[in-house]
């Protein structure tokens, strides 16, 4: 156990919103540890097709208020959520992501992704995005691999495209930082490329009293390549 949650008087349920083509596999690492301060839930991120859309189903299934977490794409809708309902976050950390809009480059790289998911080359995908997330000594240990084909599969292609889609017209959030007013986490791999470490810092810089954390070794999937490290920042962010 990396931690107990003696710092809440009463349990608080948290939220975790995945990222693109990812499961509740991406957060699995880190169940047990934030179970202590309250119920676990795991957002479905696959229905609608804007960012607006997916926050709100997740909305309408989330506790009255709570703790909210994202990863990458859930980190972009975890934005949204905080324009839309403020009120209902407790505390929020936003992980390997980025507040600032779509660029031109990522667009033509995410239709090339869509072009693939709707020729049937799907299942390509995975294998083809590894060198860009995960850090070069994940990229060869077989259980990550093996957890990232399973989530981009369990995903399947229309979700993916919808996502896509999605997030290839999210809002710029960064006039939105200094708004946010509760206990942030900002945390990113050293060695993220999808979203790199000054994209965090930019966030962190942007809402009062953010804590920032980079986490060494480490890509796009810091949950999973350094499960321990995050569980830990995880705790700290519940219970400080």
């Amino acid at each position: 156990m990396i931690g107990q949650a003696t710092a809440l008087s009463k349990p608080v349920p948290v939220v975790l919103v995945p990222g693109l083509a990812c499961s509740p596999l991406l957060f699995a690492p880190q169940f047990s540890a934030l179970w202590e301060f309250g119920p676990v839930m795991v957002a479905d991120n696959r229905r609608g097709t804007t960012m607006a859309q997916i926050a709100a189903h997740i909305l309408d299934a989330a506790p009255a208020r709570f703790a909210l977490a994202g990863l990458s794409m859930g980190g972009y809708i975890a934005f949204e959520i905080m324009r839309r309902a403020p009120e209902r976050v407790l505390r929020l950390a936003l992980l390997d992501t980025a507040a600032v809009p779509e660029s031109p480059e990522q667009t033509e790289r995410r239709d090339a992704q869509i072009a693939m998911a709707r020729s049937g080359q799907f299942s390509q995908i995975p294998d083809l995005m590894l060198p860009r997330l995960m850090h070069p000594q994940h990229q060869k240990v077989e259980g990550l691999v093996r957890i990232n084909r399973q989530m981009h599969e369990s995903c399947g292609p229309e979700a993916y495209i919808r996502q896509q889609e999605a997030i290839k017209a999210r809002a710029d959030s960064r006039p939105h930082l200094s708004k946010i007013r509760c206990p942030t986490l900002v945390l990113v791999g050293d060695s993220d490329q999808l979203t790199p470490p000054d994209n965090a810092r930019e966030i962190a810089a942007g809402i009062r009293g953010a804590k920032l954390v980079e986490v060494e070794t480490c890509g796009h999937l810091s949950t999973l390549e350094q499960p321990r490290a995050v569980s830990r920042a995880l705790v700290d962010w519940m219970g400080g």
